[in-house]
């Protein structure tokens, strides 16, 4: 099957690590995986940082223009794809190119990741939630990667289009790794994280604060991240104790997270984190915030420990239960690798992924129907 991929919020390409980045290539890979042919449609990027209804009408202006010339150029061409799919769709990343393109070609339009906050209704965020409404009103299917999203989605999309799908990793390379991990004296935390100002930075403060309240514990921390922030963060911890290894490619985290004992981070704001989930496929216990999609991803009291969004305290109090716990923590760890790989595994996500592309042809397929 001809699939044509668009990201609106972040094209696959680009150069910034970032966990939507990374979901979108597993994404494309998952449906190259299940024999369909992957065309990016378009690199233009629907993103609005502050909002407004100028800048939003700029910005749905030029997709528009972009949208009738990529058709053209579709149809000079001969090409027609069976599905345009767009990942990651919401009131700051409108999607007007994906419907545009699917109704110029007459081929089904499906989006993955799939948001709204009816807060954003009204206010500088207007135009661009009208848009994605737009967009899911279009949609022969629509996919939610978070419960919270799919609440969300529930009120105007119909059960036969709304859909679930886990996040999800290749886990093998992470399980592998993890197979040669080896006891250390002295427990090992790691997080992973980019370092910018916003949420990532009020994260690394409570992690910093917290582990400032287990003096009298033994640990060590790696961290593996840097960005624009990385000289305002790294002072917040004490150096004696802590490792820091910059920005680390993803081929090589399997072994960095395979030489750790725990993985701690508090997530503000979080969407789901897939650095959670690359730890939980290596046999690490987590420690994170109880927020966005996290709790999709991490079973409380089973896989790991969630503590209230930004509260030191509990944070804290969580890290001292896994630090003095080793069996605890062990069994955690053995129960979040076992969870990864079949909930959240590569093979598992094309298998779904699969029922949900026809589900979307069909639709469309019966939408051509009528009248």
């Amino acid at each position: 099957m001809k699939i044509a991929f668009y990201a609106p919020m972040k094209p696959v390409d680009d150069p910034t690590p970032s966990g939507d980045r990374q979901m979108a290539r597993a994404i494309i890979r998952a449906l190259e995986g299940g024999g369909h042919e992957i065309r990016i449609a378009s690199q233009f990027r629907s993103w609005s940082r502050h909002g407004g209804d100028a800048e939003l009408q700029t910005l749905a202006d030029e997709a528009r223009r972009q949208a009738a010339a990529i058709a053209r150029a579709w149809q000079n061409e001969g090409y027609r794809p069976d599905l345009m799919l767009t990942y990651h769709v919401y009131h700051k990343a409108p999607d007007w190119i994906g419907p545009a393109l699917a109704g110029a070609i007459g081929c089904a339009y499906m989006i993955i990741e799939g948001a709204r906050a009816l807060k954003q209704k009204n206010g500088p965020w207007a135009v661009g939630f009208a848009a994605a409404d737009a967009a899911f009103g279009a949609a022969d299917a629509i996919v939610a990667i978070q419960s919270e999203d799919a609440e969300g989605l529930a009120p105007i999309v119909p059960p036969e289009r709304l859909w679930r799908l886990l996040p999800f990793i290749d886990t093998q390379p992470f399980r592998a790794a993890a197979a040669k991990r080896q006891a250390a004296a002295t427990p090992r935390l790691l997080t992973a994280a980019m370092m910018r100002d916003g949420d990532k930075r009020a994260s690394y403060r409570v992690l910093a604060d917290a582990l400032a309240m287990l003096d009298d514990q033994r640990w060590h921390l790696t961290i593996a991240g840097d960005g624009p922030a990385g000289d305002v963060i790294r002072p917040l911890f004490d150096a004696a104790r802590t490792e820091f290894l910059g920005q680390v490619p993803l081929a090589d985290m399997p072994a960095v997270y395979a030489n750790a004992d725990l993985f701690v981070w508090p997530a503000i704001n979080e969407a789901y984190g897939l650095v959670l989930l690359e730890a939980q496929a290596s046999g690490l216990a987590v420690i994170a915030g109880r927020t966005g999609g996290v709790p999709d991803i991490v079973a409380d009291g089973k896989t790991g420990l969630l503590a209230a969004e930004g509260d030191t305290q509990a944070f804290a109090g969580a890290l001292r239960r896994l630090l003095a716990d080793t069996d605890l923590r062990t069994a955690m760890g053995t129960a979040a690798r076992d969870k990864a790989a079949g909930d959240h595994d590569l093979a598992v996500a094309q298998v779904r992924l699969r029922t949900i592309v026809e589900a979307a042809l069909a639709h469309h397929r019966d939408r051509a129907k009528q009248p």
